[in-house]
């Protein structure tokens, strides 16, 4: 394994020609054309939402058409998040995002043979009532993005997982204080989930101004 300092803006172009590729493929897949699924994930901290959204326009100019999925906007309702309290952090980590939502209406007819009228949000969480959102049509070799915090090792149907890592110290030094409380969710996750052995790319994002790619010995 090495570690490859990289710049941010240099970061979005490789991420942006991988999954450009990737699109390609999955457009001509055997099994029924396909949009390619990509997960985004990280702690807030991280900025996974913000380096989702730094794709969004770079796959566009390469001719594949994007919808950007925040996880935050697939939560479940607030009876059921806030059960155990507010601040519960198991109940972060296991009930805050409606998986079965984000895959019924994003994932599975972004998949192979999917229709691809795909759902941008499903709740908002602020009103704690449905978002009310038109569905969009997404055509294959199209792009959905799916950023967030805890997204892999749930079993959802992602083609490409970016996972972006951040040491114990740094989450604590970067995570607001009102947020704290949702620490040992992260630390769960790290420990239980392991996304940084799995993760098709892992981004070590301690200092956001200077990311680094985690690559296997060998990897170009």
């Amino acid at each position: 394994m090495r570690i490859r300092p990289i710049s941010p803006d240099l970061l979005v172009d490789e991420l942006t020609g991988r999954l450009a590729d990737a699109a390609t493929r999955a457009a001509t897949d055997t099994a029924g054309p396909a949009r390619l699924r990509v997960a985004v994930d990280g702690a807030p901290a991280a900025g996974a939402d913000d380096l989702a959204a730094a794709l969004v326009d770079p796959l566009r100019a390469r001719g594949r058409p994007v919808l950007h999925v925040r996880a935050t906007d697939f939560l479940r309702p607030a009876s059921l998040r806030f059960e155990l309290g507010r601040t519960n952090p198991d109940s972060f980590y296991e009930n805050w995002v409606d998986e079965v939502g984000l895959r019924r209406e994003v994932l599975d007819p972004a998949g192979p043979g999917g229709t691809g009228l795909l759902l941008p949000s499903l709740w908002d969480a602020d009103a704690d009532r449905a978002s009310r959102a038109r569905y969009v049509h997404l055509p294959p070799g199209g792009v959905v993005l799916v950023s967030g915090p805890l997204l892999l090792g749930g079993g959802l149907p992602f083609d490409v997982t970016v996972h972006l890592q951040l040491s114990s110290a740094a989450l604590r030094r970067r995570t607001e204080a009102a947020q704290a409380w949702a620490l040992p969710a992260f630390d769960r996750y790290a420990e239980e989930v392991v996304p940084a052995s799995f993760a098709d790319v892992v981004v070590r994002a301690d200092d956001p101004r200077h990311p680094a790619l985690v690559e296997a010995d060998g990897d170009a």
